[in-house]
């Protein structure tokens, strides 16, 4: 492995040297950190992904995936706004690539479920414990495994064209759900939402679905600047449009889990 960081143009032309395909996943995560340090937060997840994107053109790299967020969609705070930018740079590669072979794609999906600083290893510290203090109780999420979000970025090296957005169709849960599932003797505090969180996860919005495809386990979200039309895509890749103003939100979801089946998720982390 090599040492260094993205904001490295010269370092990361090194890196990419011979390389084949680049799964891009750099970035400031934390919410509020991003807040108070927006400039470092748009050096790393803004000009460190035009870096990354230079860099694989230059090399001649034939597939990049960038890893998305949730957040990415209708963005309500500093991070989600920054990936959205990142997002439009990794499609807009589409526009700069010339002759080269590279092709260009993004995933986006939320929290992996039980990952660092997300709810379910706090809620195990806690589980003993009498009174548990939560957000929001309306909250939703979505459900993502680490082993679903890897088959997504491989789904996506096969079936990229160039400039989709690749959205995993998903299970939702209910924050309140979770917590019961976890902690079932415990009773609950709601403080409210902290700044920059949303109660629901968007993953596509209302002005994306005008571009977006079904399929049987995925969307697709096509770019607005392709020659091609979607019908034209749908020809091609199979799939069918979604329906008129359709957004994906955790809280719309029809596929909710249960509580037996968030204990059993659990349980086997």
């Amino acid at each position: 492995f090599f040492i260094g960081d993205i904001r490295d143009k010269q370092r990361l032309d090194m890196a990419l040297r011979d390389v084949d395909i680049v799964v891009h996943a750099a970035a400031l995560k934390h919410v509020p950190s991003s807040e108070y340090n927006p400039f470092e937060t748009i050096k790393t997840n803004v000009i460190g992904t035009q870096n990354v994107i230079e860099s694989c053109i230059e090399n001649n790299v034939s597939n990049l995936v960038s890893l998305s967020t949730d957040k990415a969609s209708s963005p309500v705070n500093l991070y989600g706004a920054s990936k959205l930018v990142a997002d439009k740079i990794a499609v807009g590669a589409e526009y700069i690539k010339g002759k080269t072979k590279m092709i260009s794609a993004v995933v986006r999906y939320g929290n992996v479920m039980a990952s660092r600083g997300s709810i379910i290893p706090i809620l195990l510290q806690k589980k003993k414990q009498k009174i548990i203090k939560l957000t929001d109780k309306d909250m939703t999420r979505f459900n993502i495994s680490l082993d679903e979000a890897i088959e997504l970025v491989l789904l996506s090296l096969k079936k990229a064209k160039g400039g989709e957005i690749f959205v995993p169709k998903l299970n939702s849960y209910r924050l309140i759900d979770l917590a019961k599932a976890i902690a079932p003797k415990a009773k609950f505090l709601f403080s409210g939402i902290r700044p920059g969180e949303k109660i629901h996860e968007e993953m596509i919005s209302f002005t994306e679905s005008a571009n977006t495809i079904e399929y049987n386990k995925y969307f697709i979200i096509l770019p607005s600047f392709k020659e091609y039309s979607i019908a034209e895509y749908i020809k091609k890749n199979g799939g069918k449009k979604v329906v008129k103003r359709f957004s994906y939100s955790s809280n719309t979801n029809k596929n909710f889990l249960t509580i037996p089946e968030i204990k059993k998720i659990v349980s086997e982390l």
